[in-house]
C-alpha cells in the first residue's frame, strides 16, 4: 500500500496520533504531527512512498508538533523532535512541513555514517549519475529539478550517499527543496510538476518542495554508478560554461561540501579519493535552463 491510496480522513488521523510508518528508499520513517497541513502535503509529495507496518523496524522516529506552556496559543510554533531530543529551536508553525523536511535532511546527514555523504544533488540517466556538489545559492536544485522534469532520474536533491568503495551513489529520492525565484522558474517552464505549499518568510526566504516522477520512487532502491561531479553555478545573463576541474580542486570541493568526512576519517579520505579516480569533474555555469539541459545530454552522450 502506499501513502496515496490512504483515504485523506484516515491518514489524518492515523498521522496524528499512532503516526504513520513509510520506507525513503532504505530508511524508515515514523511521522507523527497534530498539524493537517503536515498530513496534507505528506500525501501530496509522498504519494508513491510503501506505507510499512506498525511492528516494522524504524530508523527515525519524528515528531512535528506545538511546544508546550501558553506561548503556543498566542505565538503559535512548531518543534521537531527526534527519538525524544529536541536538535532545533522552534520555528513558526506556518513552516511545519518545511520542518519535517529539513529535519529528515538533519536526520540522515547526522546518523547514516555508513555511507560518505556529500551535500548534493544527484540525477542519473542510462545508468551513469552525475554528482551536482554546491552550497546554497548555487543553482543546484533549480538545475536539479529541470534535468529531473526533463526525464532524469531523481537519487536526491540534497544527500549524495556512497559506499566505501566510491562505486555506487544510493538513492534517497524525495521532494526537491526550491527556494525563491527557482518556484516560479520550475513552475513555469513544467506546467505539469506539482508542488506542495509556498511558505514564506523562512530562514531560506520563500520554498516550496517539487513531488518526485513516480518513475524515481519506484526505483529507489537501485544503486547509480558515478560518471561525473559537476560544481554548478546560476548567474545571471551568463553564457553556458562547462569547464573541466582538477582532481585536487574537485577533491578540495567535494570535502568541504561533505557531512561526514571528518567523521570518517581516514576511510572517508579513501572513499573521497576513490570517487575523484573513478569520475570526470567539471566546473558549470549557467543562466539558461534550454542551454544546461543540452550541455548535460551532450555530456550523458559524451560517455
Amino acid at each position: 500500500m502506499n501513502i496515496g491510496s490512504i483515504p485523506q480522513c484516515d491518514l489524518l488521523d492515523t498521522v496524528r496520533n499512532e503516526g504513520i510508518v513509510f520506507r525513503i528508499a532504505d530508511f524508515t520513517i515514523k511521522l507523527q504531527s497534530p498539524f493537517p497541513e503536515v498530513a496534507i502535503n505528506i500525501q501530496k509529495l509522498y504519494t508513491d512512498y510503501p506505507v510499512v507496518g506498525p511492528d516494522s523496524f524504524v530508523d527515525f522516529h519524528m515528531k512535528v508538533i506545538s511546544p508546550k506552556g501558553l506561548r503556543r496559543w498566542y505565538h503559535p510554533q512548531v518543534e521537531f523532535y527526534f527519538d525524544g531530543f529536541r536538535p532545533f529551536k522552534p520555528l513558526p508553525q506556518k513552516q511545519a512541513y518545511a520542518m519535517f523536511e529539513w529535519s529528515l535532511n538533519w536526520c540522515i546527514a547526522n546518523h547514516m555514517h555508513s555511507y560518505f555523504i556529500v551535500h548534493a544533488a544527484v540525477v542519473e540517466k542510462d545508468g551513469k549519475c552525475i554528482i551536482l556538489p554546491a552550497p546554497p545559492g548555487s543553482g543546484k536544485s533549480t538545475l536539479c529539478a529541470s534535468l529531473v522534469m526533463s526525464g532524469w532520474r531523481l537519487l536526491s536533491d540534497e544527500l549524495a550517499l556512497i559506499d566505501s568503495n566510491a562505486e555506487n551513489v544510493f538513492p534517497v529520492p524525495r521532494p526537491i527543496n526550491l527556494k525563491n525565484a527557482s518556484i516560479d522558474i520550475i513552475r513555469d517552464r513544467f506546467p505539469d510538476s506539482i508542488f506542495g505549499p509556498v511558505i514564506k518568510d523562512t530562514a531560506k526566504g520563500t520554498v516550496s518542495h517539487l513531488k518526485p516522477p513516480a518513475n524515481s520512487v519506484r526505483l529507489a532502491s537501485k544503486p547509480s554508478r558515478p560518471v561525473w561531479i559537476v560544481f554548478p553555478e546560476y548567474q545571471v545573463g551568463s553564457d553556458v560554461v562547462l569547464m573541466k576541474k582538477s582532481k585536487a580542486q574537485t577533491f578540495m570541493g567535494v570535502a568541504k561540501n561533505a557531512f561526514n568526512y571528518t567523521v570518517l576519517r581516514r576511510e572517508g579520505f579513501n572513499t573521497l579519493v576513490r570517487l575523484i579516480d573513478s569520475c570526470d569533474c567539471y566546473d558549470f555555469r549557467y543562466s539558461k535552463i534550454d542551454e544546461a539541459l543540452e550541455t548535460f545530454q551532450l555530456l550523458l552522450e559524451s560517455k
